[in-house]
């Protein structure tokens, strides 16, 4: 299709900062065709979108998901826990063995309709039912597929249940990793996902490293997320975390440590040498009473520092906000870390899927850019210019509706109302049949 959205303010989130009025924002196919003066853009159209009262702006991106946690809203069984090991134990640890194949799709395609509810267009997922790994990654990909979003998956190998648990995570992660390569799509990505370092031994992370060189793929990785990830794993090995990784040949440019809460200077200055990514989590790190990454410390080491939601949620614009809270109350500093919170969402999130969708272009309304478009109804009370816009982004357009969702060119959601060919009614439905059976297995 060729599109023309029309009359809304463009935030391009490009190196410029340009807020542009009086401009169409033209889509041929699957890309940004122009961005041309009102009015002047040539040749028919198969849609105009009139964005009045609306801004025009980059779909979100979400560089650290779990989908498979979906089923647990609500959830009142699992025991109370003193600190994060018994979050583990006492809740993710027992989930994940109960989940079926049906289970990780419904789990999925029940977030994603709520992201193309919240702009989110680009996800990040990182999977684990280890006594229902084998195709789990095609579940998860399924789902993405009805749903029209962008998604790229990796299977959580551990050692947590055992070796042949173990082998098989590592049999996913190559399997889904040859299927990519076999089937290049920029609407599909593959990493090679890691639990933890505590819960991986030597010999199978080894394993995982030569893998993952044989195809030229990065890892995904929770890193430091609690004081225990090192305690435990200089125990175990002698190293803290980032060292054993540095070490192992985990870290590069395609991998990403998520969370890197409790990380020394020397780790940190690992992370910047070998260039590897990191995603912030606040909501969950609070809400797991882990801590918050310094991110100011992070951002300023030159690492590419991007922000995901863990699975709380996948309202980025949300996540962002209570990212630069958490910031404030850190470091007991109400003006601190403004541009290394906005840049997060605004400018990394979009450099992360870059690498990790190899090449890809997206989070920046410019010409030759994927066509990953969202209108939000906004209205500004005060300037809407460059050297405002993200100030607006986080303390106004965050709060403001998602009207229409476009991904590659399609368009998702308009005046908010889904267009896919999907039954939501039946889907929730079909949900909270499988989660009933899910509780009764917990």
């Amino acid at each position: 299709m060729r599109i023309k959205i029309t009359n809304g303010i463009i935030i391009t989130l490009n190196e410029n900062g340009d807020v542009l009025y009086n401009h169409d924002l033209i889509i041929n196919d699957k890309v940004i065709e122009a961005i041309v003066p009102l009015g002047t853009a040539q040749g028919v159209f198969d849609k105009i979108i009139d964005a009045k009262n609306q801004v025009v702006m980059p779909g979100y991106i979400n560089t650290h998901m779990h989908f498979y946690s979906t089923m647990v809203r609500g959830l009142g069984k699992a025991e109370p826990s003193a600190d994060f090991q018994e979050v583990l134990t006492n809740l993710w640890w027992r989930l994940d063995k109960k989940l079926t194949l049906d289970d990780v799709y419904y789990s999925t395609i029940v977030m994603l309709i709520e992201a193309i509810k919240k702009g989110c267009t680009t996800l990040i997922d990182h999977h684990a039912s280890p006594f229902a790994i084998a195709g789990s990654l095609d579940r998860i990909e399924d789902a993405f597929t009805q749903a029209g979003l962008r998604g790229a998956m990796c299977y959580e190998l551990s050692d947590r249940d055992g070796a042949k648990i173990a082998q098989e995570g590592i049999d996913e992660n190559i399997r889904y990793i040859k299927k990519c390569h076999e089937n290049p799509s920029d609407m599909r990505a593959a990493m090679f996902g890691l639990h933890a370092s505590f819960t991986i031994g030597d010999e199978t992370l080894r394993k995982a490293v030569q893998a993952a060189k044989e195809y030229d793929v990065g890892f995904h990785v929770h890193t430091a997320e609690a004081e225990s990830d090192q305690t435990d794993t200089l125990k175990m090995t002698g190293k803290r975390v980032v060292e054993r990784f540095y070490s192992e040949g985990i870290l590069g440019k395609k991998t990403i440590a998520a969370h890197c809460i409790h990380i020394a200077d020397k780790e940190r200055a690992l992370l910047a040498e070998t260039d590897t990514m990191v995603v912030h989590n606040p909501q969950s790190n609070m809400n797991n009473a882990v801590g918050i990454a310094y991110t100011v410390k992070l951002a300023g080491s030159g690492i590419l520092l991007g922000i995901g939601t863990d699975a709380m949620t996948v309202d980025m614009a949300q996540e962002v906000r209570v990212a630069l809270w958490a910031q404030h109350l850190n470091q007991h500093n109400p003006t601190s870390a403004f541009m290394e919170t906005a840049n997060m969402l605004y400018k990394n999130n979009g450099l992360i899927a870059e690498r990790v969708f190899n090449g890809l272009k997206t989070g920046i309304l410019e010409k030759g850019y994927k066509a990953d478009v969202i209108l939000c109804d906004y209205i500004s009370p005060t300037e809407l210019s460059n050297s405002t816009a993200l100030g607006h982004l986080i303390f106004g357009i965050s709060g403001a509706p998602v009207d229409t969702t476009i991904v590659d060119g399609k368009i998702l959601m308009e005046k908010r109302i889904i267009k896919l060919d999907i039954d939501e009614q039946a889907i929730m439905a079909k949900s909270r049949e499988l989660s009933a059976k899910l509780w009764n297995r917990f």
